[in-house]
């Protein structure tokens, strides 16, 4: 098997593996770098130039996985895609709202790149994008190798999936974005236990530590105490989330609590994709029973549409819980200009429930401190912190230390590291190479093709 990163930077971002099963070439994801804009922000794909690519993986419908493919189709236009049933119930409405992105970013930011691709591409593309079930087995041929497939529930978000693959004698695995425990709307990873020979695995928590008493079931509690606490001294609740899973999950989170008379009465807020894909996973939990969510949740909670005209710099001083995209405080998005008017209020709070990139505005929220100045840049509004600023560890991703003991007893002979920053790739390397002796560890330098 030979493996080639074309996610240009490495780290976490547009996230692509270009994988050669003897003379059957297979592209495992194709993302999309959140940071960056124009073609700079698909992986490269010249490595592709020149190749038949027989078949396309996707993992599941983040866009740092799946904002590209598109892309990538119409390169190559022979190339069936596919990816679990629930991420294909999901995927087009994803890129759809990734075109419209794109053109708004074009027009305001003058990017000639942009749309990479257009709504009447995705809808010409989607009859090549096929889903297959949990469990599954199905065989893909080239000219002279086969390999047969096998998706295995990852938890992380709904649809995603560890990918299973036999070829010859060799049985070789790909975590993708793994969450081994239970989340509400959704169960953890299920994965097959026992030997591979060949480990690809994500690492993004590498460099967290879960402290002890920071267990999910405590975190969910601490979350529900501190937005009673936020809205009793007049305050609002900022949680800025991702729109697919994390979206859905906090808004359980939030009914359950409700429900059991455990949250206070105050407005909620909430609108924009995540909100249009709760009917996503409504049909997905009613057709597949691998997600647990009813959107009839959102009517109990009366929830409010996010008001239009949130103005930066102001606080609408409405004493409410506002559950809004984009989870990491992205410039030009609702959570960052209402954060910008929430900041410098003493009874406010702006929790955080994701990862957040330290070089996103959230990422550097988090590493302020009370009393620093704020600097909203596209917002141009600087604010003292002056509300709380809480990170609750509810991530979708496994802890390191899960992840670690899932690699180590598969026995693998080499283990490659992907999806993580260096320093998180570096922990893992360190920790395997001595709690794994017998396994090569695997650290690769984008876009350089390695024999595993």
């Amino acid at each position: 098997m030979k493996l080639t990163d074309l996610n240009r930077d490495g780290g976490i971002g547009a996230n692509s593996l270009f994988v050669q099963f003897g003379d059957l070439n297979v592209l495992i994801d194709c993302g999309l770098h959140p940071k960056k804009v124009g073609r700079a922000a698909s992986p490269d794909l010249s490595k592709l130039r020149g190749v038949t690519l027989d078949l396309i993986i996707i993992t599941h419908c983040h866009l740092d996985h799946i904002g590209s493919l598109p892309v990538v189709m119409r390169e190559h236009p022979n190339a069936p895609v596919i990816m679990t049933t629930s991420s294909r119930m999901l995927i087009e409405r994803m890129l759809h709202n990734s075109a419209n992105v794109m053109m708004r970013q074009k027009e305001e930011n003058n990017i000639p790149d942009y749309p990479l691709f257009t709504h009447d591409d995705i809808d010409r593309l989607a009859k090549r994008i096929h889903g297959l079930p949990f469990g599954h087995a199905k065989q893909f041929r080239g000219a002279k190798d086969e390999i047969e497939i096998i998706f295995h529930p990852a938890g992380h978000v709904a649809g995603a999936a560890g990918v299973e693959v036999h070829y010859k004698h060799r049985q070789i695995f790909f975590t993708g974005d793994v969450l081994f425990e239970n989340q509400r709307t959704l169960p953890g990873a299920k994965f097959p236990a026992g030997h591979f020979d060949t480990l690809i695995m994500e690492t993004t928590r590498g460099t967290t530590e879960r402290p002890l008493g920071k267990e999910r079931v405590n975190e969910v509690s601490r979350l529900v105490t501190t937005i009673n606490d936020t809205i009793q001294r007049g305050g609002s609740f900022l949680l800025p989330v991702f729109a697919l899973g994390r979206m859905q999950e906090i808004l359980s989170i939030v009914h359950d609590a409700r429900k059991f008379g455990r949250l206070v009465e105050c407005p909620i807020f909430a609108s924009g994709l995540g909100m249009d894909l709760a009917d996503y996973f409504d049909e997905i939990s009613r057709k597949t029973k691998h997600v647990n969510f009813n959107r009839g949740i959102i009517k109990d909670l009366k929830i409010k549409p996010t008001p239009r005209k949130l103005v930066a710099g102001q606080d609408p001083q409405q004493n409410a819980l506002y559950i809004i995209s984009s989870g990491m405080l992205v410039e030009r998005t609702p959570s960052y200009t209402l954060a910008s008017g929430l900041l410098g209020g003493a009874r406010n709070t702006i929790g955080f429930v994701g990862y957040c990139d330290p070089d996103t505005p959230g990422g550097q929220l988090l590493a302020s401190k009370p009393g620093d100045n704020f600097v909203f840049e596209t917002a141009h509004v600087k604010a003292k912190v002056k509300a709380r600023v809480e990170r609750f560890e509810l991530s979708g991703h496994a802890d390191r230390e899960e992840l670690l003991e899932f690699a180590v007893q598969t026995g693998a002979r080499s283990i490659v590291l992907t999806h993580g920053e260096q320093a998180s790739r570096d922990w893992f390397a360190a920790q395997l190479a001595e709690k794994a002796p017998g396994s090569k560890i695997l650290d690769p330098v984008p876009l350089k093709a390695y024999q595993v």
